[in-house]
């Protein structure tokens, strides 16, 4: 799964390369040819989780809209305060965007309850869930969609720091669930080539 990880960023980072800020952003992951001879992509299966104020998020909130994914959990004593206050920096660019959303999946819904999860973010300084939505829900769930749907990496593994592992990934989603990106969320320059990518999708 890492390298698989890595291969899809390698090829998101060689796609962008350049000054072009009008190019069209690749369609990661596997396809097929089916028997209309269309062509079919990759995309985000069918999930249910419970946001920060108790509202259900489903696949149906995200149609048709340009959203970021991430795997975190709110004890971590690693990658995530990083990821967070990058997550930050795409927020408040893109908060006010009504075809914008961001989705960060707790990998540890145990202790990552939906009160847990709206403290967190109100200490981000994220009154509401109208743009960014922290997620909880089964666990098991979230580790399928993580590592089948989003090439990522999020697992729990009691060698790591907090008892996971996940990978600092920042997943640009288009509106037909597709991944159009992937980019460190530890590193500032990715995340500035995300910021700079998201307008790619909403002005198509």
């Amino acid at each position: 799964m890492l390298l698989l990880y890595a291969l899809i960023l390698g090829f998101s980072c060689k796609s962008e390369t350049g000054n072009n800020s009008t190019a069209v952003l690749p369609i990661l992951g596997e396809r097929y040819v089916d028997e209309n001879q269309d062509t079919v992509y990759h995309q985000i299966a069918d999930f249910a989780f419970v946001n920060q104020v108790g509202d259900t998020v489903t696949n149906a909130d995200v149609a048709g809209k340009i959203y970021v994914a991430d795997f975190f959990f709110t004890t971590c004593p690693t990658i995530c305060p990083i990821m967070k206050k990058e997550m930050l920096r795409v927020y408040e660019k893109y908060r006010d965007e009504p075809n914008f959303r961001i989705l960060s999946h707790s990998i540890d819904p145990t202790h990552d309850t939906q009160t847990v999860l709206k403290d967190y973010a109100e200490k981000l300084g994220i009154e509401d869930a109208s743009t960014w939505n922290f997620l909880t829900g089964d666990q098991e769930k979230i580790f399928e969609i993580g590592q089948t749907s989003y090439l990522t990496t999020a697992m729990e593994d009691q060698a790591e720091p907090g008892g996971f592992l996940h990978s600092g990934a920042f997943l640009l989603i288009d509106g037909n669930g597709r991944i159009r990106g992937v980019y460190d969320g530890t590193k500032s320059d990715q995340v500035d080539r995300l910021i700079s990518d998201i307008p790619k999708l909403l002005n198509q």
